[in-house]
């Protein structure tokens, strides 16, 4: 055996760099860059980049205008009707063609395509979130090499697939017509939101949406590296599995050496590798009882330590030949799901690190149509504001795609937990062998590349799948459910559940959300109820119940999905629009809406609290019907998570101890109105900036029950307080206080929500002379004796803005200045202004505050621009709009 040509090729989760005892490195040879493109009858050529799609070649070259202008989603429907073809010609090196074996990845292609090579069909795909290898040694030459793609239309591929099955429908057939999309979308494993949802256009894209590349080796290649820490309870220790997953030529011997130098551990194993590609190889290295693993924990509960983890490939004879080098993390998950005393349901929460944490977050949807798109400043601007925003959670949304490495890898350093669905979402789908196969390799894929990223803590099998089936979505005769249910168990038990209880075993699975989790696996995986407050997780909307009343809101275990629409902001709109799109009856405005009947539920729960705009001037009226739009979605998401957070507690009719709060969504995939709170560019609406607040670690709730006002101390924190309320109530027509009332201090545990002030609001009136439900409004705040405050102020409103006394425009003057932070504004008011927002316009970045209660004349509010700007500029593009500029004449 030539000593030199050991060589390991690595494909895997952390890996920061490859070394090569001698200097041989793996032989890769990129294909990305710049290919042709044609049609089905070459009516249009042009070079496009790969990674790429079709859509985003077309725009770059001209063919078409920005596919999210005004009616563009419609006007190019043709291109996803059409077959694409990707072509690139090549030069091999003679080095390169003389190794053993030679393999031709793609590493996603969208979708359903035949692959050719110089002539030669040397395989097909069929799944967007599958990499794809062909063995193409002796296929390639030394100059004028031709890869040759054909991707078919996935619209034209699905109607295929569903027409081909008929032995039974598959629902449901096509969208809601609303939604402008395309039919059969479940029969194509492929980003199910592409063919349209109710918050994003049709764009059933085609490309080579992720790299294509050569690799060579002589006798064997390391496909997946993966490492998993364990913890022994008993012993009080650490270990690392190491799962290598080999493609081997022929058999070998090597000496394996897993080294973590910052925790004095190593390990060296004499491995039999065998002949034949996907054998895996399970190693495990128990950490120094000495030393001191600092753990990973979530956003708020502590560091992100990481540590390297080196590889190294040896001969027999000690020769070294390789050293890779990655990063693993300490971590550990449980799903709690246990009897309540007094509850006839089971809990449902997450521990991390043996701690009960409090999961506060939101849903990730794709961030663009076409993934190319993403890029690492889109992913590290949402996220870093997900965390900005007090989140420690985001679960990435079953309709999708599994992103990209870069966004574990963030998610991982920010802190950032992820529940992972797999990429089903609204739909019964088909089990024929093919199609199962297909699903079965997805998931062993995704599970290979994703399983050493501390972040994800539970992997769940679909999103409302189960509720649809259980609940009878798609309207299914009784006689034929037991089909429907058979194929369910078939495709998220028997096939998903069981490549990842064997590949992945050190976390938690849940075969759908919502679902009942343990009872609904109990009742053979489709509880009766999937909803059940008792157990598991629940999605609950509602449009036009009154968001301010918490009683409408259910007293749920874990709250994975709730929210509200808005509007996002004229300045993201104004890019994809014209002067006449500019209103609430326009074209436009109905065809961006993709919720059926979405605006006019925007504007009936709206008109619950607020009056609508009434300005004659109709540019006016539509950015204040915006700006409304926002402010309500704002108020109903932090009454419902306030109402989540401060139940963490408690038992009502043994309902309660909810333990999770993830509102849906936190951000966009094209500028139309989306229950998201970042808008598509990365605008925060006023949603986000409340979240920050209603995150917080320690955060005071308010709610009236029969006329009594209860105040709550929430604390995710690990240590105890001694916290009092203090309440100060306001008139609407002045900023200054009326009167201010302390509570007693009362004793809060870490982890916790206790009352710490309860009272009757007539009795809290009548001690600040003359005041009423509609005159006056309350402001609180958590103090210890000292006075130091714990968490923001919040305030409570005793009457709907729209019935409030006093309350009028409170003509608030701006002015923008630099000092030694940056820049910051200066805002005077004459009076109480409720919601004050602060719009930079088209210059991007973000306001330490905003959309907030003004109970002051003066209030000063920093600016972090995204890019350079002056004191000018961002005052000439400031506007400041308040509740009351609404009405004004």
């Amino acid at each position: 055996m030539n000593v030199h040509v050991l060589v390991f090729f690595l494909l895997s989760f952390g890996v920061r760099e490859v070394w090569s005892h001698d200097g041989i490195s793996p032989l890769v040879q990129s294909l990305d860059g710049e290919w042709n493109l044609w049609n089905s009858n070459e009516s249009i050529s042009l070079t496009a980049r790969v990674p790429g799609c079709v859509h985003t070649a077309l725009q770059e070259r001209g063919f078409i205008q920005d596919p999210y202008f005004r009616f563009n989603d419609l006007l190019y429907e043709w291109i996803s009707l059409d077959n694409w073809t990707y072509a690139t010609t090549f030069v091999v090196s003679k080095e390169f063609r003389s190794k053993r074996q030679v393999l031709l990845i793609l590493d996603g292609v969208d979708t359903a395509a035949s692959v050719w090579l110089n002539g030669v069909l040397v395989g097909s795909t069929d799944n967007m979130f599958c990499p794809y290898v062909f063995r193409v040694q002796g296929l390639l030459k030394a100059a004028n090499n031709t890869l040759t793609v054909h991707i078919l239309s996935s619209v034209v591929f699905a109607a295929q697939k569903r027409n081909a099955h008929t032995a039974y429908s598959v629902p449901p057939e096509c969208p809601p017509d609303v939604q402008k999309g395309q039919c059969h979308v479940n029969f194509i494993r492929k980003a199910q939101s592409s063919f349209s949802w109710d918050w994003g256009p049709s764009f059933p894209g085609a490309g080579l949406w992720k790299g294509v590349r050569l690799e060579a080796f002589d006798l064997l290649r390391l496909v997946h590296l993966a490492a998993l820490p364990l913890y022994d309870i008993v012993r009080s220790s650490w270990s690392l599995q190491v799962d290598m997953l080999v493609d081997a030529l022929v058999p070998t011997s090597a000496q394996i050496t897993l080294d973590l130098p910052e925790l004095h551990s190593s390990v060296t194993f004499l491995t039999n590798i065998r002949q034949g590609p996907g054998f895996t190889y399970t190693f495990t290295l128990h950490v120094n009882a000495s030393s001191n693993v600092k753990l990973w924990w979530p956003n708020g509960h502590g560091q992100q330590t990481s540590y390297r983890l080196l590889v190294t490939a040896r001969l027999l004879d000690g020769f070294a030949l390789l050293q890779a080098q990655s990063k693993v993390y300490f971590r550990r998950v449980e799903l709690v799901q246990e009897s309540i005393a007094g509850s006839s349901g089971l809990t449902f929460y997450f521990r991390i690190n043996g701690k009960p944490i409090f999961l506060k977050g939101s849903n990730w949807i794709p961030a663009h149509s076409f993934q190319d798109r993403v890029t690492p400043h889109v992913l590290e601007d949402l996220l870093g504001s997900a965390a900005e925003a007090n989140m420690n959670v985001l679960r990435v949304w079953g309709g999708g795609v599994y992103e990209q490495d870069a966004f574990y890898e963030a998610c991982d350093e920010n802190g950032l937990m992820v529940w992972q669905d797999f990429m089903f979402a609204c739909a019964m789908y088909p089990t024929e062998d093919d199609f199962v196969r297909s699903v079965r390799e997805e998931v062993y894929q995704q599970i290979w590349r994703l399983k050493s990223h501390p972040s994800i803590i539970v992997w769940s099998a679909n999103n409302e799948n189960e509720a649809a089936l259980a609940t009878d979505w798609f309207h299914i005769p009784i006689w034929k459910r037991p089909v429907y249910f058979k194929d369910y168990v078939t495709l998220y038990v028997d096939n998903i559940m069981a490549v990842v209880k064997q590949e992945d075993p050190s976390r938690p699975f849940l075969v759908s959300s919502p679902t009942n989790g343990a009872e609904s696996e109990r009742e053979g995986y489709v509880a009766s109820d999937p909803y059940d407050p008792r157990y598991g997780d629940t999605h609950f909307y509602s449009y036009l119940d009154d968001c301010w009343d918490w009683r409408a809101f259910p007293r749920a275990r874990f709250a994975s999905e709730y929210g509200f629409q808005s509007w996002p902001s004229l300045s993201t709109l104004r890019p994809v629009s014209l002067a006449e799109d500019w209103s609430m009856s326009s074209r436009f405005a109905r065809h961006r809406q993709h919720h059926q009947d979405g605006n006019q539920q925007m504007l009936k729960q709206a008109a619950l609290h607020f009056h609508l705009p009434n300005s004659s001037e109709p540019l006016a009226n539509f950015t204040h019907t915006l700006y409304l739009t926002q402010v309500m979605q704002a108020q109903c998401v932090k009454t419902q998570t306030e109402f989540y957070r401060r139940s963490r507690s408690e038992l009502v009719g043994g309902l309660g101890n909810t333990m999770g709060a993830l509102y849906w969504q936190l951000n966009d995939i094209w500028q139309a109105p989306s229950w998201s709170s970042i808008e598509f560019g990365g605008k925060w609406k006023m949603l986000h900036y409340l979240a920050a607040d209603f995150f917080a670690d320690v955060l005071p709730v308010a709610f009236e029950d029969d006329d009594t006002l209860l105040i709550y101390a929430v604390s995710d924190l690990s240590q105890d307080l001694k916290l009092r309320a203090v309440v100060t109530v306001y008139a609407w027509s002045t900023p200054e206080p009326l009167c201010t009332l302390k509570s007693d201090l009362v004793a809060v545990l870490g982890g916790s929500a206790i009352a710490v002030f309860k009272g009757r609001v007539a009795a809290l009136l009548a001690e600040c002379g003359r005041c009423s439900r509609f005159s006056c409004l309350l402001a609180f705040r958590l103090e210890e004796g000292d006075g130091t405050q714990h968490g923001p102020a919040n305030h409570h409103f005793l009457c709907s803005p729209k019935d409030a006394l006093g309350l009028r425009p409170p003509n608030i003057t701006a002015k923008v200045r630099e000092d030694e932070t940056g820049l910051v504004v200066d805002l005077q008011a004459s009076t109480v202004a409720p919601f004050v927002w602060l719009d930079a316009g088209d210059i991007p970045g973000r306001f330490s505050t905003n959309g907030f209660l003004m109970l002051s004349r003066n209030r000063t509010v920093a600016f972090r621009a995204g890019r350079n700007t002056s004191v000018t500029e961002l005052t000439q593009a400031l506007t400041v709009t308040s509740l009351s500029d609404l009405y004004s004449p």
